[in-house]
This record gives structure tokens, C-alpha cells and sequence, in this order.
């Protein structure tokens, strides 16, 4: 009986706090703008709130270009993100710049991240602190047209397995007007884009070579590894004639236009390609080289807390971050976004593994490689440098090499120190 006096006692005290109007806590989610990611983020956001009517998650977005200026000025401010998403690669600015805080063991035990997110998970800790959770992981693979297959004769079922393949396949499928333009690319170029890490993580590996060495803190690529990944890159255009730097812009948008046979992309645009109604497409993990050597590249985006978050804002903070990074989130993310799981028995399932476009991305996962950015921004631009002064400029490309790890190891010892 005295029990059942304290559950109505409880229950009249909730309803009197309802009938307050106690105000909930109200937190910012702050991400860049990309359609997909938008709309699954307010689903996630109804779903928590549904569960957490103490707490309101208002969501901001910024186009990508101003983003991590947007987020440094607002938190420096005292205003802003209590939860911010951000690039793996973009941690240490963000740690530097005071940005973000460390996870509290006592709300992410290290142990039980490390035994359930995939092993690149560690791009987000620093000393024995994590600083961020992802909802999602991506790799790359081959997008292909397959009605540009077919009108070319090749067989739409059959895409590249290899490098030469690639080529092959391309040569077949590219369209030029009666002065030799490029009407429709048979591959695209787009250092811009995740070329730069096809480039970088693939390419080299491929020809023999390595990126960096001694923890991605040396630049290693201004060797005949790295000049044969470039020339074989920039011959796509100089040599082959399949493709063109700046064609349509971005490689992405002339794919989606039914102008360019193949493009290499990461899964978070699955959900932008799944909209194409002109024709079908195939994915295909990315070209082995000769010998059969594969590679990829993985990387994420993850959720921080802010140093703006303390008291309730950041006991609500903790509980929104442990929701977007749980598998119910990942599952709504994968089928929005198109992104795979970042925990392994939500992604590894046998109808993910079986599956025709999540299965090439998840074989991609089991041999691929996260570069440790210094400066993702600044590295990613030394790249579009290089390639555009072989491409645009005419130069030589073991002299263009030369130039950008110079440039790179520069960036790199900066931030060391």
C-alpha cells in the first residue's frame, strides 16, 4: 500500500511539473547544409525529442564552405552548437581553437567505443580522450552508368575490376562532338571531389608506394609511386582523353545528368544518385590494380560536444549524442543518407553484406585506409593544385609532385607545432 501511495505521489508530481510549464532545455545541433543529411537529422531529432520532452534540439545549417568559419566565430562568442558535426579530419583545428571538449568517460566509456565502433574510430582520439562519436562511416566505389554501358557494347553486368579495365572502359564510353569535346565523359575527373583521396589512399598504394609514413606525419608520395598514380591520373585527361577537369563543374553532377559513364564517390551520395530516374546505375568496389591489389579510403563525420555546453545543456548535449551515435540512429541514417552504420554488428548484418550497393562499400571498409589530416582543408587543396598544374597549367607532372609535398609536409609541420 505505501508503495503504491509513492507511485501516486510521483505521478502527481509529474503532472504538476507538466502543468508548470517548466521550460525544457533547448540545445543547438549545428551541420552543413547537404539535403540528405538535413532531413535525416530532423527525424532523429523527432524521434528524441519524443522519447526526452525535457529537452528541444533546434538544428542550424550552413553551406560547407563557411561552416567551420561559422562554428569557430559562434563558439568564440559564447553562442552557437552545444552539438556540432564535424570531418574527422578537421579535429585538431577544432580541439586547438578550444571548440570541442572531451567525451566523459563516465557517458562514453572508452572500452565499450572501441569494442563496438570500427577500428577508425581512433582518427577521433587524442591521448587517452575521444572527442567525438560518428553515426555513420563511408568509403568509396565505382558509380556506373549502366545505360552508358550498354550503348557502348559493353556488358552493363560487368563493370572494371581493374585499373586497365578502367581505362578500357572509359575510351568506350566517352563522347566527343564533331571538334573532339568531351560531350560525355567516359570518367570523371574531380580532385575537388574524392578524387584527392582516390589519388592518395588508392593510387599510390597501388603503384607500390605510400602515402606518409611515420603516423601520416611525413610526406612519402614525392617518389615513382606517387609519379606514376599522378601521371596515370592526369592521363585520364592529357593521355586518354576520357575525361576533363572541371567538366559539368563536378564530377558528381555531370553523373547525375546522364554526361559522365563513371565517377568514384563515397556512399553519403547514394542518397542524392537514388533520385536518377533517366537511367540505372551500378557500384562496384574500386579497381584493383594488375596484381590485384585493392585499397580504399574511409572516413566519417562525427558528432562533438562544445566547450559552449556545460550544466543541463551538457548533461542534454551527452544524451542527444548518445542517441545519434545509437544503432536505431544508424538506421535511419543509412536509409536516408545512404552512409553505413559506424557500429560494426549494425553495419556487418548478411543483408547489408549481400546487398547490391551497400555490399561493394562494406568490402571497401575491410581494406581501406583514414588518412590522419593535419589540415583536411589545406591538404585536400594541395592535391586540387597539383593535378590543376599538369591539367590546366601544362607542367610537368614529377615537377608539380615536387611542389606539393613540399607544400603538404609544410602544412603538416605547422600544425605540429
Amino acid at each position: 500500500m505505501r508503495f503504491r501511495h509513492l507511485l501516486a505521489g510521483v505521478a502527481i508530481s509529474f503532472a504538476t511539473l507538466a502543468s508548470s510549464g517548466v521550460k525544457a532545455v533547448e540545445i543547438e545541433y549545428w551541420q552543413y547544409v547537404f539535403d540528405t543529411r538535413v532531413k535525416a537529422m530532423n527525424q532523429l531529432i523527432a524521434k528524441f525529442q519524443e522519447a526526452n520532452p525535457d529537452i528541444k534540439v533546434k538544428q542550424t545549417t550552413f553551406p560547407y564552405a563557411d561552416y567551420q568559419t561559422k562554428v569557430a566565430a559562434s563558439i568564440l562568442a559564447g553562442q552557437g552548437p552545444d552539438v556540432v558535426q564535424l570531418f574527422y579530419g578537421w579535429t585538431d583545428n577544432f580541439i586547438s581553437g578550444k571548440m570541442i571538449r572531451p567525451l566523459r568517460a563516465e557517458a562514453f566509456p572508452s572500452a565499450d567505443i572501441e569494442r563496438d565502433f570500427f577500428p577508425i574510430i581512433s582518427a577521433m582520439k587524442r591521448g587517452n580522450d575521444y572527442y567525438g562519436l560518428p553515426t555513420a562511416v563511408r568509403s568509396l566505389a565505382l558509380f556506373y552508368n549502366k545505360k552508358a554501358f550498354k550503348d557502348a557494347g559493353l556488358d552493363p553486368n560487368n563493370p572494371p575490376k581493374t585499373i586497365d579495365e578502367l581505362v578500357a572502359a572509359a575510351e568506350k564510353t566517352t563522347k566527343r562532338d564533331g571538334s573532339g569535346n568531351i560531350v560525355s565523359a567516359g570518367m570523371t575527373l574531380d580532385m575537388g571531389g574524392q578524387d584527392h583521396q582516390w589519388w592518395r589512399e588508392v593510387l599510390i598504394r597501388q603503384f607500390g608506394g605510400a602515402p606518409y609514413t611515420d603516423n601520416d606525419t611525413k610526406v612519402a608520395y614525392n617518389d615513382e609511386a606517387g609519379l606514376k598514380a599522378l601521371t596515370f591520373y592526369t592521363d585520364l585527361q592529357k593521355k586518354h582523353k576520357v575525361g576533363q577537369a572541371g567538366f559539368m563543374d563536378e564530377g558528381q553532377a555531370a553523373f547525375r545528368a546522364g554526361l559522365a559513364a563513371m565517377t568514384i564517390d563515397g556512399t553519403f551520395r547514394l542518397g542524392s544518385f537514388g533520385t536518377i530516374k533517366s537511367f540505372e546505375w551500378g557500384v562496384t568496389e574500386l579497381p584493383a590494380n594488375a596484381q590485384g591489389m585493392r585499397s580504399n579510403y574511409a572516413s566519417y563525420f562525427a558528432n562533438a560536444i562544445t566547450t559552449k555546453a556545460e550544466g543541463e545543456k551538457l548533461a542534454a548535449a551527452e544524451k542527444f549524442l548518445a542517441y545519434v551515435s545509437s544503432p536505431e540512429a544508424m538506421k535511419v541514417w543509412m536509409e536516408v543518407v545512404g552512409e553505413l552504420p559506424a557500429r560494426r554488428t549494425a553495419a556487418l548484418t548478411p543483408e547489408n553484406i549481400a546487398h547490391p550497393v551497400y555490399g561493394p562499400f562494406l568490402k571497401g571498409l575491410e581494406y581501406a585506409h583514414t588518412t590522419l589530416f593535419k589540415d583536411e582543408a589545406a591538404q585536400r587543396q594541395v592535391a586540387i593544385d597539383m593535378a590543376n598544374r599538369v591539367l590546366i597549367g601544362g607542367e610537368d607532372p614529377k615537377t608539380s609532385l615536387a611542389k606539393a609535398a613540399e607544400a603538404e609536409q609544410a602544412i603538416i609541420d605547422r600544425a605540429k607545432r
